[in-house]
């Protein structure tokens, strides 16, 4: 079983980064200067702030949504 998190990328010009955040995920703030640099750190940030904060680490994957602007 999976469960989906939603994470917003943006890319900022100025600092030349894809920004990530999530209201799914407390505390996920994180950038890098790829999409593919991006998601290689979601897939261990993701699932360590999620237990971090409580909820259940139950051997279920995370599944990583990412909703560009």
């Amino acid at each position: 079983m999976s469960r989906y998190v939603c994470v917003r990328v943006q890319w900022d010009a100025e600092a030349r980064v894809f920004a990530a955040i999530s209201n799914e995920v407390p505390g996920l703030v994180t950038e890098a200067e790829s999409l593919t640099q991006l998601e290689a750190k979601l897939q261990i940030m993701v699932p360590e702030l999620l237990e971090a904060n409580g909820f259940p680490a139950t051997g279920e994957r995370v599944a990583i949504k990412l909703l560009t602007e």
